[in-house]
Order: C-alpha cells, then sequence, then structure tokens
C-alpha cells in the first residue's frame, strides 16, 4: 500500500513531470462539440455570464489600409496575387484617408479599429506609416487592431510604442490541417508572431476559419491550439468561410450553422474571459442565425459595411438586430 505521508511530499526538481497535459486537450475539445445542443447552449451561457453583461457586445471596425497583391497562397483569400478573383488592388492609404475612417467608425459606435493589410509580413520601409496610424487613431480614443501578417524582430515593440493595443493573426486552423489551405508560410511562423506580439506586451487577436473542408475533429483542434495558448487570446474571431470565387476553396459547401453555433460555444467555454466574435460570413446569416451565435457565446462583432474585401451588414441592419435582441454596443 502506499504510504500517505510519501505522497503527499512535493515532487524533488528530479522527479518534476517535464511535459504538462494541455488544458484542454483535442479529445476534450471535441466531448464539448459532441454535447446536446441545448447543453452545450446551456454551458455557453452559464461561462458567458460569470465573465461578461451577457448583452454586451464589444463592436470592431475593420478597414484595409493596402489590398491585394499579397504573394501569399491561403487558399481562402482574394488578395492573393495567385488567383483570379476581379480585385482591384489598393496602395497603401494615407493616414487621412485612415483617421477619416475612424472617426466615422467611432460615431457609428464601434470601440475598436482594425488596420489590415495584405503583407506576407511589413517591410521596415512601411512600418513608419502604419504605426503614424495607430497613432492617430489611438489619438481619437478607440482601441487599436492590426493585422499585417508576419513580424520581424522587434517590429511588434515598435507597433507597441506607437500605441497599438491588439494584434491579430489568425491560426486559421488546426495544425494537421493547415497545410490543405496554406503553404507559402508554416503554422510555426504563425505561432512565432504570436509569441513575439506577447513578448512586447501586445493582446493577441487570434481566431480560424470553418467551413473549409474541415472536419469537426479539425475544428476541437483549432479551439484547442487557441485555449492553450498561455495566456489565451483576449479576442478569438470566428469566421464563417465566404466562398470567393477564382480562389481554391471558391466552391467550398456552406458549413451547417449549428455547427458553426457548437464552434462559437466551444470556444466560449475553453476561453471565458476572451471575447468571441462572430466575424466574417455574417452578412449571410438571417437574423435568427445570428442570435443562435450570440446565445453560444459569441459578444463581439465587425461592425460596419465592409471586412477588407468582403462584404458586411450595414450598421443599420445591425442596429434593428440589437433592438430587437435586447443587446448593446460596448
Amino acid at each position: 500500500m502506499n504510504n500517505p505521508a510519501i505522497l503527499s511530499q512535493p515532487l524533488s526538481p528530479a522527479q518534476q513531470p517535464i511535459f504538462h497535459a494541455p488544458a484542454w486537450t483535442v479529445d476534450a475539445v471535441l466531448a464539448l462539440f459532441e454535447l446536446p445542443f441545448s447543453d452545450l447552449m446551456f454551458q455557453a451561457q452559464q461561462a458567458l455570464r460569470e465573465n461578461f453583461d451577457p448583452n454586451a457586445v464589444q463592436r470592431s471596425t475593420l478597414l484595409s489600409v493596402k489590398t491585394g497583391n499579397c504573394s501569399e497562397d491561403c487558399g481562402y483569400c482574394s488578395q492573393s496575387k495567385r488567383y483570379q478573383t476581379g480585385l482591384e488592388t489598393q496602395r497603401l492609404l494615407s493616414t487621412e484617408e485612415v483617421l477619416a475612417a475612424a472617426k466615422a467608425a467611432k460615431e457609428q459606435g464601434a470601440g475598436r479599429f482594425c488596420m489590415g493589410a495584405a503583407w506576407r509580413g511589413p517591410k521596415e520601409k512601411d512600418l513608419p506609416a502604419v504605426m503614424e496610424m495607430v497613432s492617430a487613431v489611438k489619438a481619437l480614443g478607440l482601441e487599436t487592431c492590426v493585422t499585417l501578417g508576419i513580424l520581424k524582430d522587434g517590429q511588434a515593440d515598435q507597433l507597441k510604442e506607437a500605441g497599438l493595443d491588439y494584434y491579430n493573426h489568425n491560426l486559421d486552423t488546426a495544425p494537421e490541417f493547415y497545410g490543405d489551405v496554406v503553404t507559402t508560410h508554416t503554422y510555426q511562423d504563425r505561432l512565432d508572431t504570436l509569441q513575439s506580439v506577447r513578448a512586447a506586451g501586445l493582446k493577441v487577436c487570434s481566431g480560424g476559419i470553418v467551413g473549409m473542408g474541415e472536419t469537426r475533429q479539425h475544428r476541437a483542434g483549432l479551439i484547442s491550439k487557441l485555449a492553450n495558448l498561455d495566456p489565451p487570446p483576449e479576442s478569438v474571431p470566428i469566421n464563417n468561410l465566404v466562398p470567393i470565387p477564382g480562389t481554391p476553396l471558391g466552391n467550398s459547401d456552406p458549413i451547417d450553422i449549428f455547427e458553426f453555433a457548437r464552434t462559437i460555444a466551444a470556444a466560449r467555454i475553453t476561453m471565458p474571459r476572451s471575447y468571441v466574435r462572430l466575424s466574417a460570413g455574417r452578412e449571410q446569416m438571417s437574423e435568427a442565425e445570428q442570435a443562435l451565435c450570440f446565445l453560444a457565446g459569441a459578444n463581439s462583432i465587425f461592425y460596419g459595411d465592409h471586412l477588407l474585401t468582403t462584404s458586411n451588414p450595414q450598421t443599420p441592419r445591425d442596429n434593428v438586430l440589437f433592438e430587437k435582441l435586447g443587446l448593446h454596443g460596448v
């Protein structure tokens, strides 16, 4: 029989385990997906209500500050120069153009302003212009976020000094499915950028895309990977693929709305203190489908007419929906 006194003694350094099991294994997340739907929604609502005002929705506006001609081959993206999508490319906007859009977003009730540039990663010559945009938007009293691709050493620190609050860099999907979607940069490249963002003291916005042909296990793998980041992202966008003609995923079949809601619920339960954002694909959803996603624990949206190169529900439509559901923006 084991001696309780011996078991109660702390392990010596040599006895300590080298690896620790993740807080949320893929199997544990998969078990959430497989719960009866009402049970899953109940758990998601519990997690939401323990950490947030359940009727408050964080509203962000996203602006493409440099559009198209990207060198990467992300299979979902209209901005890759490898695909013929009819997208009109656009140079890097001026600070004045960005500031005008940010002022309009603030007047319409957005609390965070996100700026995206279609690059593999920013060149050093481009960074001062982006930093100027960040500082100008920050001066308006808005939270600031950028998504610029893979960061080089020191770039996250420069953005932090300019007043950046959040850096967005999505993991997209589970590691084992990633190569079916992107080949020009690796999963580790994405993780390395997130690590440099954390080291600079920035908040992380990172999520993924569903409906790309992945399995439920892949969706569970994505959520597991995000939830086990230390700490998890403060903001987790869950995107419903908008198939773009001309891209490799342009003919993808839509994901079932209940499976999409399960993905949001799994994100809410595993990352209870994070904002879970109902992101791309929302324009294609009915009011009832969006309400289901809020019930599943989503408490953030993109607010405005466009998401980089795809359309988004117009602000008046969102205001009507918020009124019907008794939601308010933050």
